[in-house]
């Protein structure tokens, strides 16, 4: 399917590059390094930059293609990477391969061969045929034996995609001699524009192993970096041809800053230059030539010459596509200073940790001090927040920002006010919240038995375009002694910078600074989901695209919230018209772009031949709403309302559908069906059918004559919310503080054993609930 679906491209490429190379005329010999590097394009400096890669160096390491048994080649790992590569190619990149594994495969075709030639007795005799291991195989015959082998397969594997190699066999001499080094890379750049994949193999069976120290050549000064291993050739050949990008493919994550199996080892996601003195190397790998530390030596060379470079685990899947789109994976080399004293995300997850515990350690009053501070400094600090505020709302009105979304992101004076309320509800509220017990029992006597409120632990809370969030929901943190990270839209990068500031103001007062942190690099989310060791629970806040995102991304964290705010009003047979109309308006009027906004507004079937009908309409139209029919509305209307798309859609703007239904009980389902789980109403005097519409609705907020705008957790009383959840586990709701607390069990004894309980022992189970303290 790639093959056919990328053929034209892949032709026309071809095409173009033929003609590009037929108009060179005669060969030219290749400009020397220092001549080239003049020309080199500047590094990448983001991650974010590596999908504009279009020259690849890809180099794979004898532990990525080996099985661990070191027998030939792990096909299914070495399936997939052709598989990246060949992608790459046909999405126009230009990809040359370094590869090992000639001998592994040599070696394993070798002892076959050895193995079938010795008797029945010594095969069946498992003592006779261990020395037939393949240790004792002279390399160079294995390698021999497996470059046809290994090119072969190779071919197979990339004709799949339609795709044409060829092998470029080379040797050390061939780089320090200036005739064949010119010849070598005229060669692959005729095969790059004739739109063929060169892989390059050294050639072992002929030449001493790349390891073996020679690093001046007779007669003539060096030639830029001295080849020891696979790693040295690549970084080579990356600066001869003027590579975007070289990926080193090992068995390891990346750099760390010590071996990998030690205490404390941390895998490090950016290394420059001035990293060199803060690592500690282990040994060489156990199949290869080289270890991690020609890897970055090899890496810091190419990097000096203009070429970006990835160490990552060629064993990870889709690692090279999951590199050039972005994501934080291995350890990626640059020299730019831009954003060096930017605290990593992963040393913020960390002091967030510290910073819980920090709280914990903190009296309720203090904990209650810091978010009074927060929720002063809202008020005195007003021109302050304002005027960034107004910076992203410009910045957002010239990029067309739709205007629900633009009324999210607008702060004023007043909203500022009913924050700082809010804050000192929680404030007010957080001296019975960590630390409160919720059950002692005495087990036997003197052992008892305590479950007190703690912390979740480190929360991340990504939310798109409303940085009244980012205080709400750092108080409601504070509060509850979590730590927290926060990922704001950049539509509101000004408000978000100038509100964090007071946060880590009001965080100083008790010395807890570091509880707190918003995530202002360009990490991609998918990255801070996969930080599993760092953070305990996800909290999206943004339209239903964001929270569905994260919810099927987040593969390994808790993530609390909901997805849609499809929320319903219900008017029955018995409602009030006059309380109908007010509800109806405000639920749907008051804040369109609120997740607990009215989209749907259901009628009993009775109701249509009064005025009700008629009066929700114009009083609809009077706000500007643009009205939809449901199915049963629209068979009912001659002339009415287009029909609406989807009973289930959150429109999020002046904009409802109106449904008939016709029963109580229709109304019920109709919500099962469509809704969301959210928020729904009715609108009745009837007391029987309110109580059967309250028992009945499963969703997480349900109303009696109150508009679906008060699914809110300051209109709660719980000062503010960290957003809403539709899950049926933990909280539910707007969650506050008590959302963001679990439990852990204490249990005091003297010298209390299991084994004491036994029949006959010497103590007995007692299990008494005792009061509160």
């Amino acid at each position: 399917m790639l093959r056919n679906s990328c053929q034209a491209l892949r032709n026309n490429f071809a095409r173009n590059a033929w003609r590009a190379a037929s108009s060179h005329g005669p060969r030219q010999p290749v400009p020397s390094i220092e001549k080239r590097l003049e020309k080199a394009h500047p590094q990448f400096t983001e991650r974010s930059q590596l999908k504009y890669a279009r020259r690849l160096v890809v180099k794979l390491g004898s532990a990525v293609i080996t099985r661990e048994d070191n027998h030939g080649l792990a096909l299914g790992r070495l399936a997939s990477i052709v598989e990246q590569v060949a992608e790459c190619h046909l999405e126009g990149r230009e990809v040359i391969m370094v590869t090992s594994g000639a001998v592994a495969f040599g070696k394993q075709k070798l002892a076959q061969e050895l193995l079938m030639s010795l008797s029945m007795r010594e095969t069946l005799n498992p003592k006779d045929t261990k020395e037939f291991d393949g240790a004792t195989l002279e390399p160079r015959a294995a390698a021999a034996v497996g470059q046809s082998g290994l090119m072969s397969l190779y071919d197979a594997m990339f004709a799949q995609y339609g795709v044409k190699i060829a092998q470029v066999l080379v040797t050390k001499p061939d780089f320090y001699n200036e005739e064949t080094r010119n010849n070598l890379f005229s060669t692959l750049s005729e095969l790059i524009s004739l739109n063929i994949v060169p892989i390059i193999n050294t050639n072992d069976a002929v030449s001493p192993p790349m390891f073996i120290r020679d690093d001046e050549p007779a007669g003539g000064a060096r030639k830029g970096i001295p080849i020891k291993d696979n790693d040295s050739l690549s970084a080579m050949l990356a600066a001869e041809v003027q590579a975007d990008l070289l990926i080193l493919m090992s068995d390891v994550d990346g750099i760390y800053n010590k071996p990998p199996w030690e205490d404390g080892a941390k895998l490090m996601h950016t290394y420059t230059s001035d990293d060199i003195n803060s690592i500690e190397f282990g040994k060489k790998s156990k199949v290869g030539t080289g270890g991690m530390d020609s890897k970055v030596k090899a890496a810091t060379w190419a990097l000096d010459r203009g070429v970006s470079v990835v160490i990552c685990n060629g064993m990870q899947e889709k690692a090279i596509k999951t590199i050039i789109g972005g994501r934080k994976v291995g350890t990626f080399f640059t020299e730019s200073t831009e954003g060096s004293n930017t605290v990593p995300v992963e040393v913020m997850a960390e002091n967030a940790r510290i910073g819980s515990r920090q709280m914990q350690a903190l009296s309720a009053a203090e904990r209650a001090l810091a978010v009074s501070n927060l929720a002063d400094l809202l008020v005195s600090r007003e021109k302050f927040i304002l005027e960034a505020n107004a910076k992203d709302l410009a910045e957002a009105q010239k990029s067309g920002l739709a205007k629900p979304l633009l009324s999210r992101l607008s702060l004023n004076s007043a909203k500022l006010k009913n924050l700082s309320i809010g804050l000192k509800q929680i404030a007010d509220d957080s001296h019975k919240n960590v630390g409160r017990v919720l059950r002692r029992t005495r087990l036997a006597e003197g052992l008892e038995l305590k479950q007190v409120t703690v912390p979740i632990g480190v929360l991340l809370v990504i939310f798109e375009s409303r940085p009244d969030s980012l205080p709400q929901v750092a108080a409601l943190a504070m509060a509850s002694a979590n730590g927290l990270l926060l990922k704001g839209g950049k539509e509101a990068a000004h408000s978000n910078k100038a509100l964090m500031e007071l946060v880590k103001e009001a965080l100083s007062s008790v010395g807890a600074d570091h509880a707190v942190s918003l995530v202002s690099t360009r990490e991609e989310i998918s990255d801070l989901l996969s930080m599993e060791k760092h953070i305990d629970l996800i909290i999206p806040r943004g339209s239903s695209e964001l929270v569905r995102s994260i919810q099927e991304q987040s593969l390994h964290i808790p993530v609390l919230g909901h997805a849609e705010g499809v929320c319903h009003v219900f008017v029955d047979k018995d409602a009030d018209l006059g309380k109908a109309l007010h509800i109806a308006r405000d639920a749907k009027c008051d804040y369109p772009a609120a997740c607990n906004a009215m989209e749907t507004l259901l009628i009993h079937e009775d109701l249509m031949s009064g005025e009700i009908f008629n009066d929700v309409c114009n009083m609809l139209k009077r706000e500007g709403v643009k009205i939809y029919a449901g199915p049963r509305l629209n068979q009912q209307l001659t002339f009415g309302p287009p029909a609406a798309k989807s009973l289930r859609h959150e429109y999020g703007a002046l904009e409802c559908c109106i449904e008939v239904v016709p029963s109580l009980e229709e109304a019920i389902n109709h919500i099962h069906t469509y809704g969301s789980g959210h928020t729904d109403v009715i609108v009745t005097e009837n007391d029987a059918a309110a109580k059967h519409f309250l028992h009945s609705v499963d969703s997480a907020c349900v109303f009696h004559n109150a508009s679906s705008r008060f699914a809110d957790g300051f209109r709660f009383g719980l000062g503010a919310e960290v957003g809403i959840s539709t899950a049926r586990i933990h909280a539910r709701g707007p969650v506050g503080v008590e959302g963001l607390l679990t439990t852990k069990w204490i249990l005091n004894g003297q010298d209390h054993a299991a084994a004491d309980f036994v029949e006959g022992g010497k103590r007995t189970w007692l299990h008494e609930t005792l009061p509160m303290d």
